[in-house]
C-alpha cells in the first residue's frame, strides 16, 4: 500500500469512491425517513378503513339480496346480524309477516357482487356510504329463474361489533337519475 504524502493530490478513484459512499448514505437516510413517514401517516390507516368498509358493505348488500325459502330462518338471521339501527328494527318487527310471504312464494334469491365503491367515509363520525352493483337471480317453482342487475346505495354505521348496514336502497339508473 502506497503512503500518501501530505499535500499530494488524491487519486481519482478514491474521490469517486468517497462521493459514491456519501451519495449512498444520503439515499439510505432519505429512504429511511420516507418509510418512517409513510408508516406513521394517517393515509395508510384511512385506506385500510376504506377497504374494510367496502368489504363489509359489499357483503352486507349481498346478504340482504340472498334468501332461500328452504333455509329461511338462517337467511333472516344473517340479515339481522348484518344490520343496525332503524333497518335492523324494521327487519325484526316484520320478520313474521315476511316469513309467511317467502314461504308461500317458495323463492330462492341469490346475489353476486359485480363491483362496489365507497362513496363516503367519515371515520370520526362512524358513518360510510357504498354503492354496490349486483347480479340478482330469483328462482320460483315452475318458473325460469329471472336475473337482473341492480345498483344499490348502502349506508353503514360503525357499531361495537364493527360496521353494519343501517340503510339500503336502489340507486337511480338511466333517466331516473335526472331531476326534471
Amino acid at each position: 500500500m502506497a503512503v500518501r504524502r501530505p499535500g499530494a493530490p488524491r487519486s481519482p478513484l478514491a474521490a469517486v469512491a468517497t462521493g459514491l459512499a456519501a451519495l449512498a448514505a444520503a439515499v439510505a437516510a432519505w429512504s429511511g425517513w420516507s418509510w418512517y413517514a409513510a408508516a406513521h401517516d394517517g393515509t395508510a390507516a384511512y385506506a385500510q378503513d376504506r377497504d374494510r368498509v367496502l368489504a363489509v358493505g359489499e357483503q352486507a348488500v349481498q346478504n340482504m339480496n340472498t334468501l332461500d325459502h328452504a333455509d329461511l330462518s338462517h337467511g333472516l338471521d344473517i340479515w339481522e346480524s348484518s344490520t343496525t339501527g332503524d333497518l335492523h328494527s324494521q327487519l325484526v318487527q316484520g320478520r313474521a309477516e315476511f316469513t309467511k310471504q317467502v314461504q308461500q312464494a317458495q323463492t330462492v334469491t341469490t346475489a353476486k357482487v359485480l363491483s362496489g365503491a365507497v362513496t363516503e367515509l367519515d371515520d370520526r363520525a362512524g358513518r360510510a356510504s357504498v354503492m354496490v352493483a349486483l347480479r340478482i337471480t330469483v328462482a320460483a317453482p315452475k318458473n325460469t329463474p329471472a336475473t337482473k342487475e341492480a345498483r344499490m346505495l348502502a349506508e353503514l354505521t360503525r357499531t361495537g361489533d364493527g360496521w353494519k348496514l343501517s340503510a339500503l336502497g336502489q340507486a337511480p339508473m338511466g333517466d331516473s337519475a335526472v331531476n326534471p
